[in-house]
């Protein structure tokens, strides 16, 4: 199965912003972050592109998305009940199709020498006809940041694996009990990347915990559960997505940047300026920069 259709979430109270910021790209041009995540999807092959977004942002996100405009649908996640519900509103748009799915507050540079880090993951996805997430080596010290994945390698496929298990921001400790995978440096967890290809089973996965949270919401009018905010979480149905049918994971060669991290945006712009050709004038600034005395 082909996958043309894409969704991005940009609809949460913290990010509705992020995606609207000017960062320079690897080439020295001025443009919007969401400018660049929509050439990270259309570089995959990707047709149509969704945005979830909070009311009142859809004039905004259309100045900002330079000539990808043509090809945006919106929808409007109007009282929002958590990440998985985000993506369940663009469930018309998607059908029964494998649909590629990225986060609004992330960018991404890629270490491959020829695909953007979007069509490493189209590629490996459209080979194995599966849901597959994005996944990265990550420093123990970031797992609060993160989703984290525990699998096992999938024999004769190079930083393929079978997810066993899925985690949303562990402790350090509980993820050297549950998340250990064979092949990894002490202290680094295979952390989600902020993009993942999904077969509608997902989508089914979310309508039921969509089902299940209004039930919970009915019995419990403060919308909590053990002291906690209840919502619809994408990493909950992902969980049961293993019970339900193959889930892998792949390692991208490249990395994610949170741009809604402190210093998030700092850290991704030195990123794509040492990815491009003014490089080392880049490097030598940065020296200079670093030479002066405090």
């Amino acid at each position: 199965m082909t996958i043309s259709k894409a969704v991005i979430t940009a609809a949460g109270k913290d990010q509705t912003h992020l995606p609207l910021q000017t960062v320079v790209d690897r080439t020295g041009r001025a443009r919007s972050a969401l400018e660049l995540v929509l050439e990270e999807v259309v570089s995959a092959g990707i047709e149509d592109i969704a945005i979830v977004v909070a009311p009142g942002e859809k004039d905004r996100y259309l100045a900002a998305a330079g000539s990808f405009k043509s090809r945006l649908t919106f929808f409007v996640q109007n009282d929002p009940q958590g990440y998985g519900d985000a993506i369940l509103r663009a469930q018309a748009f998607v059908g029964r199709e494998m649909f590629l799915h990225l986060v609004g507050d992330h960018l991404y540079v890629s270490d491959h020498t020829q695909l953007s880090c979007a069509s490493q993951l189209v590629a490996v996805a459209q080979r194995e006809q599966c849901s597959i997430s994005a996944i990265q080596p990550t420093h123990e010290s970031k797992l609060r940041f993160f989703g984290a994945i525990g699998g096992t390698p999938v024999a004769h496929a190079e930083k393929l694996y079978e997810v066993t298990a899925i985690m949303e921001k562990p402790t350090p400790t509980q993820a050297e009990q549950a998340l250990i995978v064979a092949g990894q440096r002490s202290g680094y967890y295979l952390c989600f990347f902020g993009m993942h290809v999904l077969t509608p089973t997902i989508l089914d996965l979310l309508a039921e915990a969509k089902s299940a949270f209004a039930a919970n919401l009915a019995g419990n009018p403060a919308g909590t559960l053990a002291g906690k905010p209840m919502s619809v979480n994408l990493s909950d149905s992902l969980r049961k997505l293993i019970q339900r049918e193959k889930y892998l994971a792949f390692q991208i060669q490249g990395q994610r940047f949170n741009i809604g991290e402190t210093y998030g945006l700092l850290i991704a712009q030195m990123a794509l300026a040492l990815s491009g050709p003014d490089r080392d004038r880049v490097l030598v600034e940065l020296v200079e920069l670093l030479a002066r005395p405090k």
